[in-house]
């Protein structure tokens, strides 16, 4: 029965840092562009694998574990390259993260080639992946976390009545208990974004760059957006994509899960409606939005082969990311329906198949320390409560889930310092990029970043569904309108929609 819980957590991770003044004066000294300093050498065999046919290099740059503290403790933070093999049109690096807070970057230069990244921006740069601080092979950090705990997503359970934030709370408070206990080494509390953008301006000078570009999806825009605000001038092409609204993940920022999933969900309701007669969900996206909460109202009172309502929500939530995902959320919906217990089975096997029970702790414990170390979470459990309560009825389909309680109510470290504010004195080079129905990030995170880079930046709406435009969307306006900007420079001299096709 546990077990079967995980089978939302693939969903679940794929979703979706302030300085004090002495701080910021400290990292705005940092050295600047010197002789390279990287050895590159071959990537672990895991990263040779993920990347495959791709052939990286990889090397490692030592940071401080704790910047108020340069000359102390250090870790080692693994990078990768794609390097750019023409020299006529090559004019520097463009650093990568996939998102997260928690997810490895080390083979994402080989997954946007095999995206169909354009040959121009391979041509222009130097593609750096990172697995940045506490992840992968970057002084990975542990909570203990196993697929058959209670705790195996990033986003708490459906809460379907206060009682179920009680409960929930329990669990979150013996997640930020445990964490606390396996954090034998102290690195847990230095996991802040603003670490981690200082982190990259660490090895943008290792390798002897001026100045560096950036590709960042989801939770990579607060990375992205804290880097080109710590670092301005250092800052060159930056391209923000699926944008979480801010330079952090906070408690607003999750709920707006809830939003997101109310606006991308239509389009898979259509596309069911569409196939009726191969999966008789509905012959409408009304019918088939009403078959969603039939079915995750019986789920909850009878789970089928271990999945329940919350497994199916988190699992729905998980597939609208992208459209090709439709066919499999929706043979799943139907296997339940059915209450197909063997069919069930199969594919609650397939969804876990190859993953070890310790593949969640890693993400899972760094999606955990930073989103709670980088701003103050409300510690009142009434104040989850009265949230749940709202969303549940303003956002049906998810809003009891993205609203209900996390171990940063409950987590042992206070943060170090205010989050990043966003810096509008800099150079106009913020490229913001965003579906208009995105389930983890939606279009009003775009617009609440535009907002804070008034001046810097321009936003690229993109009439299309699912997470992730450039590269991962099939939008030939968003991928030619970004690549121009990354090769030439070119920012569209307004906000500018791309319409759908």
């Amino acid at each position: 029965m546990k077990r079967q819980r995980s089978i939302g957590l693939s969903s679940a991770l794929a979703v979706v840092l302030g300085l004090s003044g002495s701080l910021v004066a400290a990292v705005a000294v940092a050295d600047g562009p010197r002789a390279p300093q990287v050895r590159w050498g071959t990537c672990p065999k895991d990263v040779v694998a993920e990347a495959t046919p791709t052939e990286l290099q990889c090397a490692t740059v030592p940071v401080p574990v704790d910047y108020t503290d340069p000359e102390g403790a250090r870790i080692d933070l693994m990078i990768s390259r794609l390097a750019s093999t023409n020299p006529e049109k090559r004019r520097g690096t463009l650093m990568l993260n996939p998102g997260g807070p928690g997810g490895s970057g080390l083979a994402q230069p080989a997954l946007l080639v095999a995206r169909g990244l354009p040959a121009d921006v391979l041509d222009s740069y130097d593609l750096i992946g990172m697995d940045t601080r506490g992840i992968g092979h970057s002084a990975p950090v542990k909570c203990g976390f196993t697929l058959d705990g209670p705790y195996t997503a990033n986003i708490p359970p459906y809460a379907a009545d206060d009682a179920a934030v009680t409960k929930q709370a329990k669990v979150a408070e013996q997640v930020a208990k445990q964490c606390a206990r396996h954090d034998r080494d102290g690195l847990l509390r230095h996991l802040t974004t603003a670490n981690t953008a200082r982190d990259m301006d660490r090895i943008r000078a290792a390798l002897g760059e001026e100045k560096t570009s950036y590709l960042g999806y989801s939770y990579g825009t607060a990375l992205g957006a804290a880097y080109a605000s710590m670092f301005p001038e250092r800052s060159d092409r930056i391209v923000l994509d699926s944008n979480i609204g801010d330079t952090h993940l906070d408690r607003d920022g999750m709920r707006r899960y809830a939003l997101g999933m109310e606006q991308a969900f239509p389009a898979f309701a259509k596309w069911a409606a569409a196939r009726h007669d191969s999966y008789g969900l509905g012959r409408t996206p009304a019918q088939v939005r009403r078959t969603y909460f039939t079915l995750a109202e019986r789920l909850d009172k009878a789970p089928v082969a271990g999945f329940d309502g919350n497994l199916l929500r988190q699992f729905t939530f998980g597939n609208l990311f992208k459209k090709m995902q439709y066919p499999k959320l929706a043979q799943q919906w139907q296997t339940l329906a059915g209450s197909d217990d063997a069919a069930a089975r199969l594919l609650s096997q397939n969804a876990t198949a190859g993953k070890a029970s310790s593949s969640i702790d890693n993400p899972l414990a760094v999606f955990a320390a930073v989103t709670c170390n980088d701003i103050k979470w409300p510690k009142s459990v009434d104040t989850y409560r009265h949230g749940v309560a709202k969303d549940r009825e303003r956002y049906p389909l998810f809003g009891a889930a993205a609203a209900n309680i996390t171990p940063c109510a409950f987590w042992p470290h206070a943060p170090a310092e205010p989050p990043v504010a966003v810096n509008d004195d800099g150079p106009r080079n913020v490229l913001l990029v965003q579906n208009l129905r995105d389930p983890a990030t939606p279009h009003h995170g775009g617009k609440m970043l535009r907002q804070k880079f008034t001046d810097r930046s321009r936003l690229l709406s993109v009439d299309d569904s699912g997470h992730g435009a450039y590269v991962l969307g099939d939008n030939p306006c968003a991928l030619n309108t970004t690549t121009r900007y990354l090769v030439e420079g070119k920012m569209p001299g307004k906000d500018m929609l791309c319409r759908a096709g």
